[in-house]
């Protein structure tokens, strides 16, 4: 009869066999979520477990700081979180009241702060991948509010009312410095380039990361902001909006009903009950530049791509979320 020390051993060597499979499926799954990826244009794929690292391809486009193009986006949201947080703004307070020149007009007179973010107050989305200036974004004439309008204005105003709460507060204007010192660097996030206009960061689309570092910033997210944003505040970021069921605060939530940004954009809403009712949020960009966060799969993913102008021009390969997601370890 084996003794106890060989039960524990003869159990634990039973349970490898049992593990060291399991292992190899998932790396088989991840990999074929990699060939999808790279057959449409795909430099780098990072996953996160908990945190941990699981599985990278195209190691040395990993480490090289790409285009995130409109997935730049999401970076306002939490921004907005932080400075809730803060007691620099509210979600529900009115953008007229720091942008003292909508008070006259009776559309931007009732825009928030929220409706602002969820790209239905009445403001024109602009044209994708042209954002105007700060201030040529707050001269926008306004249109009827309520409706969905993707584009890169809305974030552009933010920019601009949190702008001018710096001033106000005696703080250097600097918003991409304000967001660095908040919440980037407290989250060891660096910063790889973004591009600028008249001095100020372009919000919608102006960041340029790293595959690790985009991943630390989705890992932030999703681990709660750890005590660096408000958590209702973070938690409006992943509510349905009533103009778009698949867009919160600056965040894409793939499900049944969502407005997609465009005809080209690769997010099929038809698609999305394959998930099961799996709650996925995303940040998004052009060449199909993917952040996932999949809460009840704790899993973190960063997919990056070339041909951002392409895609711009309507000329990008075909991709789906849904046939990415699918592939991966647990998704379908």
């Amino acid at each position: 009869m084996p003794t106890p020390t060989r039960r524990c051993l003869l159990a634990g060597l039973a349970a490898s066999t049992v593990a060291a499979p399991a292992r190899l499926r998932a790396q088989d799954r991840f990999a074929a979520a990699a060939d999808y990826s790279a057959a449409a244009g795909g430099v780098s794929l990072l996953v996160l477990e908990r945190g941990r690292e699981v599985f990278r391809a195209h190691r040395d486009e990993v480490e090289r700081p790409l285009e995130l193009a409109s997935g730049t986006k999401s970076f306002s949201g939490m921004l907005a979180a932080a400075l809730v947080q803060d007691g620099l703004l509210t979600h529900d307070e009115r953008c007229a009241d720091t942008l003292t020149e909508w008070r006259d007009d009776p559309v931007k007179a009732q825009a928030t702060i929220r409706t602002l973010l969820q790209l239905s107050a009445g403001v024109a989305g602009g044209p994708i991948g042209r954002p105007p200036t700060y201030a040529a974004a707050v001269a926008f004439p306004a249109e009827v509010p309520g409706v969905f309008r993707y584009g890169p204005t809305p974030f552009q105003v933010f920019g601009e009312i949190v702008r001018r709460k710096l001033v106000a507060a005696g703080q250097p204007d600097d918003v991409l410095a304000l967001l660095q010192r908040r919440l980037l660097t407290p989250a060891g996030v660096a910063v790889g380039g973004w591009t600028r206009q008249a001095g100020q960061p372009n919000l919608p689309s102006g960041a340029r990361l790293t595959a690790t570092a985009w991943a630390r910033f989705g890992q932030m997210v999703q681990d709660g902001g750890r005590g660096l944003v408000d958590p209702t505040a973070l938690a409006a970021c992943f509510a349905p909006s009533p103009a778009n069921p698949g867009y919160g605060l600056t965040w894409w939530l793939l499900r049944p009903g969502l407005v997609p940004p465009g005809p080209r954009a690769g997010i099929d809403a038809d698609a999305f009950a394959r998930l099961g009712g799996l709650e996925v949020r995303m940040a998004a960009g052009a060449g199909n530049q993917r952040l996932y966060l999949i809460p009840d799969r704790e899993l973190v993913v960063v997919r990056q791509a070339d041909g951002i102008l392409q895609a711009l021009r309507g000329r990008g390969p075909a991709w789906s979320d849904v046939d990415f997601l699918t592939r991966l370890p647990g998704m379908a």
